[in-house]
């Protein structure tokens, strides 16, 4: 039953205070009205008969007299069905790309319900995302949380854009495959940038975009990538659909937090984020997974920017506590030309070992990956020995490290934006850096690989 009381009793940014309100929840949703106008909020705190209610669109219109609030009796939730696809809506669920509004089969709870442990299925199958560093490195697999650690000025957009536009499954499951993809405080410019390279590649029909913009409102902000994950998981859990969510900015929806904290009056933690960031993070990351007894997936990759490029910033080293590996983006690789620039050293997937090999990827896969990351670690203890003695002074073993450290940028990293490579082409890539090194130094990979692919390589090039 809901329950509306008129007038406020204080208005604070973006929050309004009521008193003498009783049986409201935590995050009980509220509307509230102003005139014609009809506002979206939530129950933040609760102190006695005085609850705090932060309010999605602002407050601008509001006085202590001239607004009513009425409590729902429940969450906020959004209507969903499969229309979702192709759409494009707000950070709360509201449609902008000038098609009607939806219609809705399905309401769900936009805080969700955790995932038991008992009944999480252990990820296996690999997604293809069309870029050898990832694919090959760093491999993405079904039901992972894997994120994506960028700094401004780096292509993180970009590579988002390509992983919507080449990520595709194994087999027929390809066709029950789908993106949601949530933007929190993005700038109107990489709004349309995000739209027309998705439409452009004609891939929208299995797309369900969430835009909330740079200037909208900042409570609104902490709501997107909850929506955006409730949709997801009515496609993976209740259509048995794969879904991989991209959430782009992670560090724009900590910022909202920071900024509601401080509004709100609490005690502020690690570089005044709030003490909680950590929780609330897990909140959103923890949604990801695959259920016993479903035939969906849902599959996470966060992305957020590293403020002065800092990995150990309070929300890159809270999602990497969380998550299960990073993919790192590198400014020294970018100035380089190189795109994408994936410092391969720091980033990893933890799933990877589970997802790749015989009847997943290639049977050579895993000791082609450990190969390529102990030879290149090497070829970094090479270059910085080089900037001492010079190349000309390298021993000629260190020379061919060179080689290969040059051939494993400029080729197998080195891709371009719109290049879509299907894994066999990715590991061949891998074979043939290494070709710059004797075989004597291949020492993370079984002899039969090395006969079946380096040895057969080497023929066919000469």
């Amino acid at each position: 039953m809901s329950i509306e009381y008129f007038g406020l009793n204080e208005i604070n940014s973006s929050f309004v205070v009521l008193e003498g309100v009783r049986d409201i929840a935590f995050e009980e949703a509220v509307t509230l009205q102003v005139g014609t106008k009809m506002k979206k909020g939530q129950v933040a705190m609760i102190s006695d008969d005085k609850v705090l209610i932060q309010v999605f669109e602002g407050t601008e219109e509001f006085s202590l007299g001239n607004a009513s609030a009425k409590f729902m009796g429940k969450s906020m939730e959004i209507g969903l069905s499969l229309e979702i696809l192709g759409r494009i809506f707000d950070g709360c669920a509201r449609p902008i790309d000038g098609l009607p509004s939806l219609y809705a089969t399905h309401k769900k709870d936009i805080n969700g319900k955790a995932i038991n442990p008992v009944s999480r299925v252990y990820p296996r199958n690999f997604i293809q995302t069309g870029i050898s560093a990832i694919d090959g490195l760093s491999t993405l697999i079904r039901g992972q949380k894997l994120p994506i650690f960028t700094g401004n000025g780096l292509p993180g957009d970009r590579l988002a854009v390509q992983i919507i536009n080449q990520s595709s499954l194994s087999g027929s499951d390809d066709e029950n495959f789908a993106i949601v993809f949530a933007g929190m405080g993005i700038k109107h410019d990489a709004a349309e940038f995000f739209k027309r390279e998705l439409e452009e590649a004609g891939v929208m029909e299995r797309v369900v975009m969430f835009l909330n913009l740079a200037d909208d409102a900042v409570m609104e902000r902490i709501i997107t990538p909850k929506v955006a994950l409730t949709a997801a998981e009515y496609l993976a859990y209740e259509r048995g659909m794969h879904v991989l969510v991209i959430l782009t900015d992670m560090t724009a929806y900590a910022e909202a937090l920071r900024e509601i904290s401080s509004a709100k009056g609490e005690i502020p933690g690690r570089k005044g984020y709030p003490g909680y960031l950590y929780s609330e993070l897990a909140s959103i990351y923890e949604r990801a997974g695959i259920v016993e007894g479903g035939s969906g997936s849902l599959t996470q990759i966060p992305i957020l920017s590293m403020p002065g490029d800092d990995i150990t910033h309070p929300i890159p080293d809270l999602t990497g506590y969380i998550t299960e590996g990073q993919i790192v983006l590198s400014r020294t690789l970018h100035s380089q030309g190189t795109y994408p620039p994936i410092s391969i050293l720091p980033s990893l997937s933890r799933l990877m070992k589970d997802g790749i090999g015989e009847g997943y990827t290639r049977a050579d896969h895993a000791d082609l990956a450990y190969q390529l990351f102990s030879s290149y670690a090497k070829v970094n203890e090479v270059r910085a020995l080089a900037l001492v003695t010079g190349e000309d002074e390298l021993s000629e073993m260190d020379k061919n490290y060179m080689r290969f450290g040059r051939a494993f940028e400029e080729r197998f990293l080195n891709q371009g934006q719109d290049e879509n490579r299907q894994m066999a082409q990715t590991l061949t890539l891998g074979w043939e850096a290494l070709r710059e090194l004797p075989v004597s130094e291949l020492d993370r990979v079984r002899g039969e690989y090395i006969r079946r692919y380096y040895n057969q390589l080497c023929k066919e090039i000469g």
